[in-house]
């Protein structure tokens, strides 16, 4: 599953390429979108570093590595989100936002909100860093062998973080969800985090609950369904009109549908 989403996530990226110069692509936010569609792609493949037995490595790298991708994407998110709010101020007359529209936030909102999990991250493996660990106490006659997290603060801190990266996007996305679908992501962002929250409100207590390799498997679902919910809901809409409605991909479009609004 992971390597096919990978593909699928490659294929977009270059179909995104290939369109580049589009009234679609641009009217979305092009440097965004790439990074969020490879932030996508590395969250799909950090799944192999669950996989397999533990080693020091992978137990270092592999909810760290998993937090890095997904704050990355969830500012991506979070950036196109900002982006159709601001553009939805500007449009009235005599606002204040017009000032904003010129200047590349959304930028600013993926490298700060990223670099915040990232300083998380360093902190956790500088302070507590995961371990391998042996457990010969859950099940009577069996030793399991798996990564400990070091400091659980440290890892639901992550995840909390992660949590609230979604939350807000989930909450700008829903108040400007009825903007005209040519240029506006609100409403695909707003389902997209919805699922995304859903997935991992219900993956808590049933991680919670299991050991070994059955938490793996736990973890590697939840990120798995999370990236192809933010994947589908975002780009499959975009990836119809440019490949099979050709004629919906025009300036004429947009310029229209933003004079109707």
């Amino acid at each position: 599953m992971a390597i096919l989403f990978s593909a699928v996530t490659l294929f977009i990226l270059g179909s995104f390429i290939y369109y580049w110069d589009t009234p679609l692509v641009k009217a979305n936010n092009r440097t965004v979108s790439f990074i969020l569609l490879v932030s996508i792609l590395l969250s799909f493949l950090c799944v192999f570093l669950f996989l397999g037995h533990p080693m020091d490595i992978t137990c270092l790298l592999r909810q760290t590595f998993f937090g890095v991708c997904f704050s990355i994407s969830l500012s991506s998110v979070l950036g196109k989100t900002v982006t159709v709010c601001i553009a939805f101020k500007a449009t009235k007359l005599g606002s204040s936002w017009v000032k904003w529209v010129s200047f590349k936030v959304s930028n600013y909102v993926v490298v700060i909100s990223s670099s915040i999990q990232v300083l998380l991250c360093v902190t956790w493996l500088l302070v507590s860093p995961p371990y391998v660990d042996y457990d010969h106490h859950s099940y009577s006659g069996k030793v399991i062998i798996q990564c400990n997290e070091g400091s659980d603060i440290w890892f639901y801190s992550m995840l909390a973080y992660l949590g609230l990266l979604a939350a807000m996007s989930f909450v700008l996305a829903f108040m400007v969800r009825t903007l005209p679908d040519s240029f506006n992501e609100a409403k695909y962002i707003t389902f997209s985090m919805l699922v995304f929250c859903s997935v991992w409100i219900s993956m808590i207590p049933a991680y919670l609950s299991t050991r070994g390799k059955y938490m793996v498997a736990v973890e590697i679902f939840a990120i798995l369904t999370s990236c192809a919910s933010v994947l589908g809901c975002i780009f499959l809409p975009k990836l119809y009109i440019m490949i099979l409605r050709p004629t919906l991909n025009t300036r004429k479009i947009i310029m229209q549908t933003r004079s109707i609004t």
